[in-house]
């Protein structure tokens, strides 16, 4: 474990020392021009900054270069070389779903199940259900450092209602830990009929996000311009789940940028997935990218869910890694972030949503390294910046110190072990990162009388 020392408060001034901050997550907007130092030979690559940073009163006061001696006379708390991270930005999550397996797992691990295994669920979602289950969720994700995220929430019908109820209490609950946003999710079908007007006006009273699922289907051209006409009359912004399998006639995320210029939509718009277009032609996807990009619409990525359910057959290997061209969208100018997507449901059943562990799969599957260059923005400043967080996902001054401290000291430790025992500061202090207990999401089973066998099996 990284030695606390008992000055670290959100009162205190201190400083924390030796630490190295990725290049892409430092606000240079400094007063100093920040040196690149050569921390890491050849093959890493990587741009890591050497630096000293002194915390006051819950917020950044201070950033020297390593090279510079702090105050004499200064509390210090020496990182020992260590990576220092912004805290994570979650922008794409199903809280409503989240640890649904123990009840209700996916039979073959297919997209069609995992559908069907959620519909045949919908009758357990009483509010004690999702509060316990979307709480256990967000309890994880702050104890691993995330201090914003973002859910869609399935919203039709009585569980949807239920589900937008619950999680307007747990944003208020949490307002002071977590910066909590949610997404309608429902099929593109409802556009097109008076459900949608209802579906707008719960989203506008919750401050929430209009969405979809895009799929081929008889007129989804129709029913994107109705979700936009729709979100602009009522001044909301757009978040659909797109292209989310390996049809290469899927192109969703084409008529989505096409519509937002077709409409001069002046919200922002977000896809998520876009997996089809790792199996279409060259010309094809550099064709949606230029208008993704001229559309300026964000693309999330969500590497561990897509990678689990896509090019899934009985007793096959898969083809395809089911994830979307991330230098290819990089390369264009589009805004790409990493993201969480399901955890512990019939769509994903591993995962704990730890940020760390999906930039960790993401960097893995998409062979974001050799250089790693910006990517450690897609799950600090993009979807910050994306959650309208105007100083999170970076370190600078004047900044909150919502940070984290790994004993790792370049990006190859970092994504080599798990970082258990990372450490988490909001507004300069330490938080309880003690993760809560498989066995609450287990009401009564706790209390069971357990016998062991006291004859246990001999195997020869």
């Amino acid at each position: 474990m990284i030695p606390l020392p008992d000055f670290v408060t959100n009162t205190a001034h201190y400083w924390i020392t030796h630490v190295r901050i990725p290049l892409e997550c430092l606000d240079l907007n400094l007063s100093w021009k920040m040196p690149i130092p050569e921390l890491a030979a050849l093959p890493w690559r990587e741009e890591l900054v050497a630096a000293h940073v002194a915390v006051q009163q819950g917020r950044i006061a201070a950033i020297l270069p390593a090279s510079q001696p702090i105050p004499e006379g200064s509390l210090a708390w020496n990182g020992r070389q260590g990576l220092l991270w912004p805290c994570f930005v979650d922008s794409h999550t199903h809280l409503d779903k989240a640890h649904l397996w123990p009840r209700q797992a996916n039979p073959d691990g297919t997209f069609a199940s995992a559908v069907t295994a959620v519909r045949q669920d919908y009758a357990h979602w009483t509010a004690a259900d999702l509060r316990s289950r979307m709480e256990f969720a967000l309890r994880c994700s702050y104890a691993h450092g995330t201090q914003a995220l973002r859910t869609h929430l399935d919203s039709l019908g009585p569980q949807g209602s239920i589900g937008w109820a619950v999680f307007d209490d747990l944003r208020r609950a949490w307002a002071d830990r977590l910066v909590l946003q949610a997404v309608a999710l429902v099929t593109m079908e409802v556009y097109e009929t008076p459900a949608a007007l209802a579906l707008a006006d719960q989203v506008a009273h919750y401050g929430g996000i209009l969405g979809g699922v895009l799929y081929p289907q008889p007129r989804l051209r129709e029913r994107i311009d109705a979700a936009f006409r729709l979100a602009q009359d009522r001044g909301l912004d757009l978040d659909f789940h797109v292209d989310e399998s390996l049809d290469p006639e899927a192109e969703g995320l084409r008529w989505v940028a096409e519509a937002k210029l077709r409409h001069a939509f002046r919200g922002q718009v977000t896809c998520g997935h876009a997996c089809s277009l790792s199996v279409q032609p060259e010309e094809q996807v550099e064709a949606t990218l230029a208008l993704v990009k001229q559309a300026e619409i964000t693309v999330i990525s969500l590497p561990m869910c897509n990678a689990y359910l896509q090019d899934r057959q009985a007793e096959r290997m898969p083809r395809h890694r089911g994830i979307t061209l991330l230098p290819e969208l990089a390369q264009a100018g589009v805004p790409v972030a990493l993201a969480s997507d399901n955890c512990r449901d019939p769509f994903f059943p591993y995962g704990d949503h730890d940020m760390l562990e999906v930039f960790n799969q993401g960097v893995r599957l998409g062979q974001l390294d050799a250089p790693f260059g910006a990517w450690p923005r897609a799950v600090t400043a993009t979807p910050a910046r994306l959650l309208n967080l105007p100083s999170g996902g970076q370190i600078g001054i004047g900044q909150p110190a919502d940070v984290i401290l790994f004993k790792a000291r370049r990006l190859n430790e970092l994504l080599a072990r798990p970082q258990s025992d990372r450490v988490v500061l909001r507004q300069g202090a330490t938080i309880d990162q003690t993760l809560p207990d498989y066995r609450e999401l287990d009401p009564g089973l706790e209390d069971l009388a357990i016998t062991e066998n006291p004859h246990p099996a001999v195997i020869s």
